[in-house]
């Protein structure tokens, strides 16, 4: 006796090539989207890696000002805290904020609270809305920002004048308060706006654009006057780099759920609903007509009635079951007593044409065709039996 003979494979389930040939597409396209998003990240990580650092000598860093600045006789010291910014102001000390849309509201109060009356100077780098008019009341931001980089000082303000043009284009102000120095202008706003304090020599700097700080931007134009003069009024400079991390910045309960996502997290998820039904329209499309496949194996009539008695009984369907018995029976009748098939599940016209070929009761014959459902299995099949006795009668006469 020979044993291990490979029996045909007769299974409809796809073979690994077909799924791939199915699923390519979508792995391709997938794969592709995740190394661009992880090209994008990483392009984006450098380039913000360092901005506006003291410590940083990338373009984007600040490490040039703050030797400039050491040079001057004028210490540098870069804190991360709310605390620690707030422990800082003095009227010896410069504060200079780097970003500061990234407090949180309370965290503005506070520092508002501590350098309202420090005698201290207070540098906002690009405060846009609404953390400006917090820091810096009396001043709100534009929703249209400048669309000249360089601009010319037009004003009084002794630093500059002496600076001349400068890198400041970015966001413009609007200014209530009447004894404040407004600078740099563009279709009369400014980029540049100086508050004086209300008690004491300290001062609020609001400055529209971080061009003037950066490394690769600290040689052009007045730039570097410009940054010497506003960080270096003070014997110390405290730069505060804001931080997610600070614990204060968790103290805030009146953040809502989008508050906390992260930027660009609305058109991250618009493309990938777009993507989604571009995935969705491709995989439906049609090439052309349907074309039919033969089955791997031959079933039988008998299996196919039996399979579906099954499931008629599994969910007890015996109005369907019954449906389909009587159906097939009017079918089959009709011809017989000369009613088209088309008319065959119509009543008034299949019926009389029975109670004259049989003469019979036409209310009996209407119940056994056309009636309601059985109740139960038991009348179920006393239905069958009465359908196959009329068949059987009807083909005898």
């Amino acid at each position: 006796m020979t044993t291990g003979a490979t029996l045909p494979n007769t299974s409809a389930s796809p073979t690994a090539r077909q799924l791939w040939g199915h699923a390519r597409g979508v792995v391709i396209a997938f794969v592709i989207l995740l190394t661009a998003a992880i090209v994008i990240a990483v392009i984006r990580s450098g380039a913000e890696h360092g901005r506006l650092d003291p410590r940083s000598a990338d373009p984007n860093g600040s490490r040039a000002i703050e030797q400039l600045l050491d040079d001057n006789g004028v210490s540098t010291r870069v804190v991360t805290t709310l605390d620690e910014a707030t422990a800082a102001a003095a009227p010896d000390t410069t504060l200079l904020i780097a970003v500061p849309d990234l407090l949180t509201e309370s965290q503005q109060r506070r520092l508002r609270t501590a350098t309202a009356t420090s005698g201290g100077r207070t540098v906002l780098v690009a405060p846009d809305t609404p953390s400006v008019g917090t820091l810096a009341p009396g001043v709100t931001a534009d929703p249209a920002p400048s669309f000249d980089s360089t601009l010319a000082p037009r004003c009084d303000l002794p630093a500059a004048r002496r600076a001349g043009t400068a890198d400041l284009g970015g966001v413009r102000y609007q200014v209530t308060t009447r004894d404040a120095d407004t600078c740099y202008p563009e279709s009369g706003l400014p980029s540049l706006v100086r508050l004086p304090a209300a008690e004491g020599d300290g001062d609020t700097v609001v400055i529209g654009a971080p061009d003037i700080l950066y490394n690769d931007r600290l040689d052009e134009q007045g730039n570097a006057s410009l940054a010497l003069q506003l960080l270096g009024s003070r014997p110390h400079l405290v730069w505060y780099l804001p931080s997610l991390s600070d614990d204060s910045a968790t103290g805030t309960g009146d953040r809502s759920f989008f508050d906390l996502l992260p930027s660009g997290w609305l058109w991250g998820t618009l493309q990938l609903f777009v993507a989604g039904l571009i995935a969705a329209l491709w995989r439906a499309r049609r090439l052309g007509p349907l074309v039919p496949e033969k089955l791997p194996v031959a079933i039988r009539a008998s299996e196919t009635v039996e399979g579906r008695a099954r499931l008629y009984r599994k969910a007890n369907a015996r109005d369907r079951a019954a449906a389909a018995l009587r159906s097939t029976t009017r079918t089959r009748l009709a011809p017989l007593v000369g009613v088209p098939v088309s008319r065959a599940h119509a009543p008034e016209a299949l019926l009389p044409a029975l109670s004259a070929h049989l003469h019979g009761d036409g209310q009996t014959l209407h119940a056994l065709l056309f009636g309601p459902p059985p109740s139960d299995d038991t009348a179920l099949i006393a239905l069958t039996d009465q359908l196959d006795a009329l068949e059987r009668e009807v083909r005898r006469s």
